[in-house]
């Protein structure tokens, strides 16, 4: 199998899945190529984002470096991977041939599905996918709100796959993953927020947990890590919130420091609204053993997160349903372990990158070959029925 994935650039989000895939593909006799269509932006590059050799091994490509080069090989290719770039034109000789493609997408209506009544919006994702609903193009879906985006526009039908992004995954030792955050924190509960500080990713939700749990008299430290345009008005809150002594603002964190922090939390805060596609620190707090409570808003959350088992999820429009878990969860280690454990389980199990990678080339080589596709129950590569 000659395989391509087009995106806009590659990441640490991206690399374990590429580097599964190119293994897979190569032990076949076939190729594996990342195309990316863009530099990676600064503040990305500032996250510590650029630190990794994400251009390690010989499958990734730059479409700005060999523009024709690049072009023939998506056009040539036995099947096309396709997402995180909104530019139609690398894919349009593919779709008017017929060709397999497999579209990557985050959800259409971040802000809200009101938008899906504009004309000229319709137009255009009758465009891009509707007329193409019977055709060999397939969506993976990197959230769960993705597929209920798609069949407002009638795309895809039961051709809608659930996906996401997949860090790299950390193998540990459950008992002493768990056991070495009690022995980091010396006794103090460790609560930890990671993003960066902008409106919809409320930051402010976070001091708000911290602002209840001092209420209630319960010790504890929130670690805060980013930065962005709302870091000085977070850092002036605290201070009025009288949290100085119990809230540290870190700035930004490469990934891997980013992980150790998370491994060294007993409470992990993911905060997003809809307006977060996927949100890859659900995945990464999981692997981490953290008693997550997550807006069900983020893509990630209701596809990895079942409540109370292995998470808590909560309104992110009811930032006070988090300070209730994050209270219920600092007066409860038993049961911050039990779903700090189980959320490592699902990663190890389920939703990773070898998972996902495996699972995937399945699909496409079935599909090439003109038989059925594998049928999944749940995690990558199941069909995403749902569609909230």
């Amino acid at each position: 199998m000659r395989l391509v994935f087009v995106s806009n650039y590659i990441n640490h989000h991206q690399m374990p899945v590429s580097r599964e895939l190119n293994r897979l593909c190569r032990e076949q006799g076939g190729s594996y190529v990342f195309v990316q269509t863009e530099p990676m932006e600064q503040e990305r590059v500032d996250m510590g984002w650029g630190e990794e050799k994400l251009k390690e091994g010989d499958f990734v490509r730059s479409y700005w470096e060999d523009e024709n080069g690049c072009q023939r090989m998506i056009e040539e290719a036995d099947a096309v991977i396709f997402g995180g770039c909104e530019d139609e034109r690398y894919i349009e000789a593919r779709l008017e041939a017929g060709k397999p493609v497999w579209r990557y997408s985050e959800p259409l209506y971040k802000t809200g599905r009101y938008k899906f009544v504009s004309p000229r919006g319709l137009r255009k994702k009758y465009h891009d996918h509707t007329r193409y609903r019977k055709k060999r193009v397939y969506l993976l879906c990197a959230g769960a709100y993705v597929a209920g985006d798609f069949r407002l526009v009638g795309a895809y039908g039961g051709k809608r796959f659930r996906y996401g992004y997949f860090p790299a995954f950390r193998q540990q030792d459950p008992k002493k993953l768990m056991a070495g955050k009690d022995q980091a924190s010396q006794g103090q509960l460790r609560l930890l927020w990671a993003a960066r500080m902008i409106d919809w990713k409320h930051p402010e939700t976070a001091l708000q947990v911290a602002a209840g749990l001092r209420e209630q008299g319960i010790g504890f430290r929130l670690d805060m890590i980013g930065g962005g345009a709302l870091a000085p008005e977070m850092q002036e809150r605290a201070r009025a919130l009288g949290l100085e002594g119990q809230v540290a603002f870190l700035g930004y964190r490469s990934p891997e420091e980013t992980r150790d922090y998370m491994e060294k939390a007993h409470i992990f805060l993911a905060t997003s609204d809809r307006q977060e596609g996927w949100g890859a620190v659900v995945n990464e707090a999981m692997n981490s053993g953290c008693a997550l409570i997550a807006g069900k808003g983020m893509g990630a959350a209701p596809y990895l997160v079942r409540h109370g088992e292995n998470g808590y999820l909560y309104d992110h429009k009811n930032p006070r349903q988090a300070v209730e878990l994050a209270g219920k969860l600092a007066k409860d280690a038993a049961q911050r372990r039990r779903l700090g454990s189980a959320a490592y389980e699902t990663v190890r199990t389920l939703w990773n990158s070898q998972v996902a990678a495996q699972r995937l080339y399945a699909c496409i080589a079935a599909e090439i070959a003109g038989q059925e596709l594998p049928e999944y129950e749940e995690g990558p590569l199941s069909r995403d029925l749902i569609c909230l």
